[in-house]
C-alpha cells in the first residue's frame, strides 16, 4: 500500500529498448526497480521495444524488460501497457510474464478523479496517410496470424527491414505531417467524453493546454528514451514531465 500523502501515478512510452542501447536497457532497469515500485500506477503507453516479433521471441532482452516489470508488479504497483506502432504484437503470454495487464488503445482512465484518455498517439496521426495504411495492415489479424506463423529468424529480418523503412520514411517526410493533427485530438476527446489526454509516439514532450467547446482542455505528450529516461509524473493536483538523467 503506497502513500496517499504523495500519490502519483507514472507514464512512459517511447523506450525503444534495443541491444544497440545497453544504457537505455540498463535506465530502465533502475526506474523498475526504485521509483517505479513507489507509484501508485505505472503506464506503458507502447514502443516499449524498437521492435518484438512474438510472444515466443527467446531474446534475452525481452527475458530482462519482463522481469523488470514485473518487479514493479510484484511490490504492489499496478502495470498497464497499451502496444505501439513497434511491439503492437505484444501478447497475453507476454503480458502475463511482465504482470501488466493490456489496455485498449484509447482506453480511458480515472486519475484522481480527472477521466483521461490514454493512447500511444499514432492514431491521431491523420496526415501521415502513407503510415496509416501501413498501420491498417500490420494490425489485421489475419496478417498477424501469417507473421507470427513464419519462423523466428523471418520474422526478426522483417523487423530490421521494417526499422530501416521507418527511418527512411521519417527522413522523408515533413515533420508537422507525421505529429498529431488537432482535428483528429479534438474529435478523441469529444469520443471519449473527457478534455484530457495522454500519448506518445510523437516524440515531442509538452504539456499543451488549449480550449475544446468552450471548456480547458489538456494534451500530455510523452518524451521518447533514445537518449535518456522521460516520464510524466501525475498527482491529485499536478502533472508534471521530467528528463531522467542518463547513467
Amino acid at each position: 500500500m503506497h502513500s496517499t500523502d504523495a500519490a502519483t501515478t507514472l507514464f512512459v512510452s517511447d523506450l525503444h529498448l534495443d541491444d544497440a542501447r545497453p544504457h537505455i536497457v540498463a535506465d530502465f532497469e533502475r526506474f523498475c526497480a526504485g521509483e517505479a515500485r513507489q507509484a501508485d500506477a505505472l503506464y506503458v503507453l507502447g514502443d516499449l521495444f524498437e521492435a518484438y516479433v512474438g510472444d515466443d521471441d527467446d531474446a534475452a532482452l525481452n527475458a530482462r524488460v519482463a522481469a523488470a516489470l514485473h518487479g514493479v508488479a510484484a511490490a504492489g504497483v499496478p502495470v498497464r501497457f497499451i502496444v505501439g506502432n513497434r511491439d503492437f504484437l505484444v501478447g497475453d503470454a507476454y503480458a502475463r510474464r511482465c504482470g501488466m495487464a493490456m489496455l485498449e488503445d484509447g482506453a480511458v482512465i480515472d486519475l484522481y478523479g480527472t477521466p483521461t484518455l490514454v493512447l500511444h498517439g499514432d492514431v491521431l496521426c491523420t496526415d501521415d496517410a502513407a503510415y496509416l495504411a501501413f498501420r491498417r495492415q500490420v494490425r489485421d489479424p489475419a496478417w498477424q496470424a501469417a507473421f507470427l506463423a513464419r519462423p523466428l529468424v523471418e520474422r526478426r529480418a522483417f523487423a530490421a527491414q521494417a526499422r530501416d523503412a521507418s527511418r527512411a520514411h521519417t527522413a522523408q517526410t515533413d515533420m508537422a505531417i507525421m505529429d498529431v493533427n488537432q482535428d483528429a485530438v479534438d474529435t478523441a476527446l469529444r469520443r471519449a467524453g473527457v478534455t484530457r489526454m495522454v500519448h506518445g509516439h510523437t516524440h515531442r514532450p509538452a504539456i499543451h493546454d488549449f480550449e475544446l467547446d468552450g471548456k480547458p482542455a489538456q494534451r500530455i505528450v510523452l518524451g521518447d528514451w533514445y537518449q535518456q529516461g522521460s516520464v510524466l509524473r501525475v498527482g491529485r493536483d499536478t502533472a508534471t514531465l521530467v528528463g531522467l538523467a542518463p547513467d
